[in-house]
């Protein structure tokens, strides 16, 4: 395994802190961990100097503004973080021959589909977060065509705030609770996504454009809770309902699935069905 410095942005979110979880499995790699306190990743001098000082390889870009419903009132700092942000990374990372690897969205695509989207299908987001992470992808491939840019979906962790850590704490305290059963989608368990990207810097596959990765099989979020609820033998009710009766200010996909056999067959992984990562999470968490 060859020696590289990795420089993980958004070191603090959920991914970035998956990475954290993996790094000794990878004790060959320098890892830079750094959060928006220690690196602001909108100010190029101070990018430019982090990578030069740490003679860094590889930037993951985690950072990101993921408040979904706030970025359609707080505009200006969403744009800023999601994209003009990673414009400057990846010409920096052009400049001194640094892999940038940048993380994006199935919030780029407008739900009207009904097959997995795959990576080459026309983008149109129905939501402020989704064009700002669309924009982001533009900036990169524009400023920097060598970026490996990785659309993700529904993702969650044993860290920070996410889907299945708020249904274990509403299937634990609630009798009952509702939940939407018209959006479809595949979950992603960011400990799976983090490891599919450090076996591809191990392997050394210098790959650049725009792939997915999820784990694999589709289902809605009422699904999604159903199986959490499975998981940990709760007795709390689950009341499927429509996207109409749980309002949102963003408007969300009604289907954002993603195609991965691109990702699986260029980068010679086999990903995860989303049943056994979400039960390798609850272990976790149970812990």
């Amino acid at each position: 395994m060859q020696k590289k410095n990795i420089l993980v942005t958004g070191a603090d979110g959920q991914l970035g802190q998956c990475f954290k979880l993996l790094a000794n499995d990878y004790s060959n790699y320098g890892f830079f961990f750094c959060n928006s306190s220690v690196l602001d990743i909108t100010n190029a001098i101070a990018i430019e100097a982090v990578i030069k000082e740490n003679k860094i390889d590889v930037l993951l870009n985690c950072a990101a503004y993921t408040a979904v419903d706030k970025a359609e009132e707080q505009r200006e700092i969403s744009l800023l973080v999601n994209a003009t942000a990673v414009g400057v990374m990846a010409a920096i990372c052009s400049d001194l021959k640094v892999q940038l690897i940048h993380f994006s969205t199935d919030y780029v695509f407008n739900g009207n589909g009904s097959t997995p989207y795959l990576p080459i299908d026309k983008t149109d987001p129905v939501n402020y977060y989704g064009l700002t992470k669309l924009k982001g992808e533009e900036a990169a491939m524009a400023a920097n065509p060598s970026t490996l840019v990785i659309r993700t979906s529904w993702v969650y962790s044993p860290f920070g705030k996410n889907f299945v850590k708020t249904m274990l704490n509403l299937l634990n305290s609630k009798e009952q609770i509702n939940v939407v059963a018209h959006q479809f989608g595949s979950p992603t368990y960011a400990v799976d996504l983090a490891k599919a990207v450090l076996e591809i810097i191990r392997t050394d596959i210098k790959l650049s454009g725009i792939y997915h990765y999820c784990n694999t099989g589709i289902i809605s979020w009422c699904d999604f809770a159903t199986a959490i609820k499975q998981g940990i033998n709760s007795s709390c009710l689950i009341n499927p309902i429509t996207t109409a009766e749980f309002p949102t200010a963003a408007k969300r996909p009604s289907y954002s699935a993603l195609d991965t056999k691109s990702f699986e067959k260029d980068f010679n992984q086999n990903i995860p069905g989303w049943k056994e990562s979400l039960m390798a999470c609850l272990n976790e968490l149970s812990k």
